[in-house]
């Protein structure tokens, strides 16, 4: 394996360094040799793999942008000239050299770092930043403030190729072309966006490779912007000479870099999907640490729209934005090909497709992440909820994460739920999935959003004659307290039900099975003989499912108890730590109960 540690010191935990340990900011670059530059990076290489095999993380883009890094900071003068990454994902080795290389040389400080850019940790991060297609529109701001002021600098921002099918990417550079200054596009060309890149722009993208830069047709020129290529975009000494020829530049360009996604690393280069971001990993084999087994929700949805499309009653279409694995849909792929498209990364693409599908007799199935799902905000609205097309959505990563702020999955709830006409339902095992999924597909009257639940698989038999998603079931019927436990948290629920019993309360568990109905008769009934009620879910509380049963009861003298997140970015705290501020523990939910109770 090409510059990767060898199998002793891997196994020492050892590296041994020569050059890094002279880098502590950026312009220490510039004193060092070609021959220096090369053996660096080879050594920034051998520590990221040996952290991220630990740690897990990203792995394919950052292997593949070390040489491009090293030479940025070899000629330009970070911070005074800016670089944005896109995503920022690809941004460990820049943190290495901007004075950070400490979380990668220290176990013990390996999560004192995050993943993405933040400029909380250092001058040379300009924004918080964790999804995609933003650069070019950031730098483009960052160059108007610049020429208004009059200030002097580089304004560059890095674009992967992938990102560019996300139409903000487009609208910045559309609105670059009008720029009478400097701005450097550097379009970082890998051939992969997560999984492999879909549409038109990437057949452009392929010609000019194979063209060295010189096709008759250029996407970029075409839209005013200068254009340079760099063929060895892993090469250090080439890259250098492409920075400094468009360093200072007068006018926008784009410079189109191509890198090998993974580089350095034959596992990585292999399996460039898999690795773009890795669990922990055995680092001689590539192997991952965490193997699943057994049955898992994506299997169950597969298996559900597989039997579907060989009933033939419904043109179904399954449709992701840039994250199959996600879903585990290229099982899907296999099975029914024609019935399954990546529109790359365009979730706004992505639901309006799904709108004119569903209007033509199509029945599209859309698989998103809650994180990234909020990015096409406008068309579910405007496109699903007004159209009130029966699209599927299945959502996935809708819980409450105390991980990096640019991906937190606390908010699905309030923002669909907020849509007239969407029905947002809350399975609780994969039984419940099954059936809410069929149902879904089957009716024809309203846009329908399933979240899968987050916090382990779960299966339990229901009476499938008599499931209906949009009925309350009563899991176990009780009094003076009442818990709705919605989604994932029906568990958090039992065991609070437990606590409420060794105290000498019955409680009532109910399982709501969806964030957008209630059952108003069930709500009236429970002032009978309860006196305090108490939500429970897994996501933020403002605009949530529990504030809307805190407003029903609002002029009722009915006791409500909302559980759920605080309405904010959590940032890099434990799921305990979390769970201890909100409350979110059996014993403590019990103990606010009993205190209402009294």
């Amino acid at each position: 394996m090409a510059n990767t540690l060898s199998k002793k010191l891997r196994i020492e935990g050892r590296i041994k360094l020569t050059i890094i340990n002279k880098i502590n900011q950026p312009s220490d670059l510039k004193k060092l040799s070609i021959e220096e530059l090369e053996v660096l990076a080879s050594e920034i290489r051998d520590l990221l793999l040996n952290k991220v095999s630990q740690t897990g993380g990203h792995v394919g883009p950052n292997l593949g942008t070390v040489e491009l890094t090293l030479a940025f900071h070899y000629v330009f003068d970070s911070p005074i000239d800016k670089i944005v990454w896109d995503v920022s994902h690809q941004s460990y080795p820049h943190k290495i050299v901007t004075g950070r290389k400490y979380a990668w040389l220290d176990e013990t400080k390996y999560k004192t770092v995050t993943g993405y850019t933040e400029p909380e940790e250092s001058q040379h991060d300009f924004f918080t930043v964790g999804h995609t297609s933003t650069s070019v529109s950031l730098a483009v701001g960052m160059a108007k403030a610049r020429d208004i002021q009059k200030q002097e600098g580089n304004i560059v921002a890095v674009l992967g190729d992938g990102s560019l099918s996300g139409g903000l990417a487009l609208e910045g550079l559309n609105n670059a072309a009008e720029l009478d200054s400097n701005l450097i596009v550097i379009l970082n060309d890998n051939e992969m966006s997560i999984a492999e890149n879909h549409g038109g722009m990437y057949r452009n993208l392929a010609e000019l490779r194979k063209n060295n830069g010189q096709a008759e047709t250029n996407l970029f020129t075409a839209m005013g912007l200068g254009y340079h290529y760099v063929e060895e975009g892993n090469n250090i000494t080439e890259m250098i000479k492409a920075f400094e020829s468009v360093k200072d530049s007068k006018q926008p360009l784009v410079l189109h870099v191509h890198t090998e996604k993974g580089h350095g690393y034959k596992p990585a280069v292999a399996n460039k999907e898999r690795f773009h971001w890795q669990m922990p990993f055995d680092l001689e084999t590539g192997d991952s640490k965490h193997t699943s087994s057994g049955e898992s929700y994506d299997s169950v949805i597969v298996d559900v729209l597989d039997k579907k499309i060989k009933e033939e009653k419904q043109p179904i279409v399954a449709i992701t934005a840039a994250i199959p694995g996600l879903f585990g849909l290229k099982e899907l792929q296999k099975l029914h090909p024609e019935h399954y498209i990546d529109v790359g990364i365009a979730e706004q693409h992505s639901i309006t497709y799904a709108a004119g599908l569903a209007k033509s007799g199509a029945k599209p199935i859309v698989f998103h992440s809650s994180t990234f799902l909020q990015r096409a905000y406008d068309q579910l609205s405007h496109d699903l909820g007004i159209n009130d097309l029966p699209a599927v959505l299945i959502v996935k990563g809708g819980r409450i994460s105390g991980g990096d702020p640019t991906h937190q999955g606390s908010f699905d709830i309030p923002y669909i739920t907020s849509i007239p006409n969407i029905i947002y339902l809350a399975p609780t095992s994969k039984e419940e999935v099954q059936a809410m999924l069929h149902w879904a597909i089957d009716q024809k009257e309203h846009p329908v959003a399933i979240r899968i639940p987050e916090r382990g698989f779960v299966s339990k038999p229901i009476d499938e004659e008599s499931f209906h998603p949009l009925e309350w079931k009563i899991e176990k019927q009780g009094e003076k307290a009442a818990i709705i436990a919605a989604g994932s948290f029906l568990a958090l629920g039992r065991e609070t039900v437990e606590k409420l019993e060794k105290q000498g309360i019955e409680a009532t568990l109910i399982n709501p099975r969806s964030f957008t109905y209630f059952e108003s008769e069930l709500l009236n009934k429970l002032q009978e003989d309860h006196q305090v009620v108490v939500t429970l879910e897994d996501g933020s509380l403002d605009g949530g499912y529990g504030e809307k049963i805190s407003r029903y009861y609002g002029r009722r003298e009915m006791k409500v108890l909302n559980y759920g997140a605080l309405k904010r970015f959590n940032n890099h705290q434990t799921m305990e730590e979390l769970n201890r501020e909100f409350r979110l523990l059996p014993e403590l939910i019990a103990e606010d109960v009993l205190k209402e109770l009294k």
